[in-house]
C-alpha cells in the first residue's frame, strides 16, 4: 500500500485512521480529503500536518476533487453525513448527494485506478421497526436483550449480519445500504477488492459530539463544560442502550484488514463494542460524573423520537472468527480517555463543545 486515500479524512474517524496508518506505515503516502463542513474538523489540520498526512480540501460530491487527490492503492471511505436524523423535517439532498452519489464517485475513482476499498457503513442499515420489535427486559439501569429472539440474526449477543433488511431505516441508513449494494457490484464487475464494516457507535478523543451523532462525547463534554442534557424517549429514564467502540479499536481492525485484503475481500462485517462494551444513557451519566468529577441535572422527555431504537448491540462473531479481532477498550476506558482529552484540550474545544 504505497498510497492510502482517506475520504472524510479530517473528520473524527478519518483523521484518526490517517494518523494511525501513517504512524504504522511511515513509508506510505497517506492523503486525507475532506470538505471541512463539520465544525471542529479544522482542528485536525495541524494534527494531520504534524503526523505527515497530506491534506486535500475537497468534496466527494465533486469528481474533480477526487482527481486532485490522485490515484491510490487503497481508498478508505469515511466521508458521510452521519446524522440518522438527516432529512427529517427538511431536504434530503445533502445526505443523498454525499452518502450515495459521493460514494459512487469514490468507487469510480477506485475503478479508474484499481484501488482496493474499505467502506465504513453503519449499523443503521438495519430497519427501525425490526430493531424496535426485539424482545428485551428492563433492569435497574438499562434495557437488556432477551437471549431468545424471534428474528434471525438476533440474540442476546446482539445483531448479526443475517438480520432482516426489509423495512425503512432512515435516509442515512438507506444511503449507506445502497452504497453497500453498489460496492458489491463494483467488486463483481471490475474486480475491486472491497470490505464493508457496518460500524456501531464509534467514539473517542477528537470527536465533536452532537445530539444526533457522537453522544458519548456530547455527554462527557456537557458534564465537563456544563450545559443541558435530556433523556429522550422510552419513558425518559435513560435506559436505552448502545454498544460503543473506541476509535483505536477500529484502527486496529483496519490494520488487520489491510494486511488481509485478499482473503477478506467481498465480505461484510458488523463491527462494534458488542455486549461487553455497551452502555445505557443512565450508566453513561454515572461514568461521566466519575471521570469529570462534575454533576449536572439531566432532564427527561418520555416521548420517543423518530428513528430511535431501544437497544442496539453488535454481534461481532463473524469479524472475530475471521480475524481474531475483538474490542480491547471498555466503556470505562472510553469515558476516561474522553474526559482526559477534554481537560487537555479545553481551550481549543471550548467554543465547539461547551
Amino acid at each position: 500500500m504505497n498510497t492510502i486515500l482517506i475520504t472524510g479524512g479530517a473528520g473524527f474517524v478519518g483523521a484518526t485512521l490517517a494518523l494511525g496508518l501513517k504512524a504504522s506505515r511511515p513509508e506510505a503516502r497517506v492523503v486525507a480529503l475532506d470538505n471541512l463542513k463539520r465544525r471542529g474538523a479544522e482542528l485536525n489540520l495541524p494534527r494531520l500536518k504534524a503526523g505527515g498526512v497530506e491534506f486535500v480540501h475537497g468534496d466527494i460530491r465533486q469528481e474533480a476533487d477526487l482527481a486532485e487527490a490522485g490515484p491510490a492503492d487503497l481508498l478508505i471511505e469515511c466521508s458521510a453525513e452521519p446524522s440518522v436524523l438527516a432529512g427529517y423535517g427538511g431536504s434530503p439532498r445533502y445526505v443523498i448527494d454525499t452518502n450515495l452519489a459521493g460514494t459512487i464517485n469514490c468507487l469510480e475513482h477506485a475503478r479508474q485506478h484499481g484501488s482496493a476499498v474499505i467502506f465504513l457503513s453503519t449499523s443503521r442499515v438495519y430497519p427501525i421497526a425490526a430493531l424496535s420489535a426485539l424482545q428485551y427486559h428492563e433492569t435497574e439501569t438499562r434495557l437488556d436483550l432477551e437471549p431468545a429472539q424471534a428474528l434471525p440474526g438476533a440474540s442476546g449477543a446482539g445483531i448479526a449480519e443475517s438480520f432482516p433488511l426489509e423495512g425503512a431505516r432512515s435516509l442515512y441508513g438507506a444511503t449507506k445500504l445502497a452504497s453497500e449494494l453498489i460496492l458489491a457490484e463494483y467488486g463483481a464487475m471490475y474486480g475491486l477488492r472491497t470490505i464493508v464494516n457496518r460500524c456501531g457507535v464509534l467514539t473517542g478523543p477528537w470527536q465533536m459530539g452532537k445530539a444526533d451523532q457522537g453522544v458519548v462525547v456530547l455527554w462527557a463534554a456537557r458534564h465537563h463544560f456544563g450545559g443541558a442534557l435530556k433523556y429522550i424517549g422510552y419513558g425518559g429514564s435513560g435506559k436505552q442502550v448502545r454498544d460503543v467502540l473506541h476509535i483505536d479499536d477500529l484502527l486496529r481492525l483496519i490494520e488487520v484488514q489491510i494486511d488481509r485484503l485478499d482473503d477478506l475481500s467481498g465480505h461484510t462485517f458488523n463491527v462494534g463494542g458488542g455486549r461487553e462494551v455497551s452502555v445505557s444513557l443512565q450508566e453513561l451519566t454515572a461514568l461521566c460524573r466519575e471521570h469529570t468529577g462534575k454533576t449536572i441535572t439531566i432532564a427527561s422527555e418520555a416521548e420517543t423520537r423518530q428513528a430511535d431504537v431501544p437497544v442496539y448491540i453488535t454481534d461481532n462473531a463473524r469479524i472475530t472468527e475471521a480475524t481474531g479481532w475483538r474490542p480491547a477498550k471498555s466503556v470505562d476506558d472510553i469515558v476516561a480517555d474522553i474526559a482526559r482529552w477534554l481537560r487537555d484540550e479545553e481551550n481549543s474545544l471550548q467554543s465547539i463543545l461547551a
